[in-house]
């Protein structure tokens, strides 16, 4: 681990957006987006699960459900047409949830391993070989949360995964039911020990998680005094740096977190935890209006020797939540400045 972070060394990370995070209006299709992404200077792009049925239910004139898996292949090809029309890869396929824990004979676990069969024709119709998975968040009641049974799961998922060459990358959702933090997530991968299992990082999971709390007035974990707060969230980012090698790194998502006017509540509301609402809609570009300590995350990732995908992942609903409009050419560029600002900010030597 080197604590020196050259500028230099960031210039060749490439930069991908997630097809989800950006677009407002019903005119945003797929096509403007990935045209608007491209003109930004982005290289690649996360595909969205949710943009391929919206596209789907363009382009065939009825809406496609989420099991129509031979259909939404072709609807696939089509999108790969786009991507390679304007220059771009697709990096990964996203967001793969609620995979792992479901009891064995369960519908679910049936079901959960129906999905997967059916989103790998779409990766390898889409040209990618890497599968988003987070860290699940069914209720506790209805899973297994034995850790190895997750292992185990996840095990299964991989080495079906491996027999496309495809890999696994799985990422700590901060309000998950069993696995919040990069390092439950880390642990879980080196349990898992398979070559095609990886770390989908986030600076706002892991701030969110680790810094941030959207339900307390300051928007801060508040059992320990801010003082307190701040040195272990570095000593969490220092043993990132320490622990987890380089190329088990397969992704750095990037966004940032408003606070929330007004703290929101410790209950669930339409199956989503209060992290998870706030992720939903609170999470704005850097130097938008945030206030995490994501350039730190971001720190501790690259002192591992990352140089790995960079990646706008953001659902920037305004600082009150409630939702915004923008044109989508302008937020992409400003979505690419606000990124180069990062890594310049990133680096030791252009602080």
């Amino acid at each position: 681990m080197s604590s020196y972070i050259s500028f230099e060394s960031l210039r060749n990370i490439p930069l991908s957006y997630a097809s989800c995070s950006i677009g407002t209006k019903q005119s945003d299709t797929l096509p403007r987006k990935l045209e608007a992404i491209a003109a930004a200077g982005f290289i690649g792009i996360e595909l969205s699960f949710p943009d391929i049925l919206a596209y789907g239910s363009q382009i065939t004139g009825r809406e496609l459900g989420s099991h129509e898996y031979k259909p939404l292949v072709n609807v696939t090809k089509e999108i790969k047409k786009l991507v390679d029309s304007n220059g771009l890869q697709v990096m990964m396929l996203q967001p793969f949830g609620n995979f792992e824990g479901w009891p064995d004979g369960s519908r679910e676990r049936e079901d959960a391993f129906r999905r997967v069969v059916g989103w790998m024709d779409i990766m390898e119709a889409a040209g990618t070989d890497l599968l988003q998975v987070g860290s699940t968040d069914a209720p506790p009641g209805r899973i297994n949360t034995d850790r190895k049974a997750i292992v185990s799961d996840l095990r299964d998922l991989c080495d079906l995964l491996a027999t496309r060459n495809m890999r696994l990358a799985y990422e700590n959702w901060c309000w998950s039911t069993h696995a919040p933090t990069w390092k439950d997530v880390w642990e879980i991968v080196k349990e898992v020990d398979r070559p095609n299992a990886g770390l989908c990082l986030d600076t706002f999971q892991t701030s969110g998680g680790e810094y941030g709390d959207p339900t307390t007035e300051m928007g801060l974990i508040n059992h320990m005094s801010p003082t307190a707060l701040n040195q272990v969230f570095h000593a969490s980012m220092d043993e990132l740096a320490r622990t987890v090698p380089a190329d088990k790194i397969y992704l750095l998502q990037i966004s940032d977190a408003y606070k929330p006017p007004e703290p929101l509540s410790e209950k669930t509301v339409k199956g989503l935890r209060p992290r998870g609402r706030w992720s939903h809609d609170f999470r704005p570009m850097p130097y938008d209006g945030g206030y995490l300590p994501i350039e730190e995350v971001a720190k501790g990732v690259l002192k591992t020797g990352f140089r790995g995908w960079f990646s706008m992942e953001i659902f920037d609903g305004g600082p009150d939540g409630k939702g915004r409009e923008y044109e989508m050419n302008g937020y992409a560029e400003n979505a690419m400045e606000s990124m180069q600002r990062f890594l310049r900010k990133c680096s030791t030597d252009r602080e």
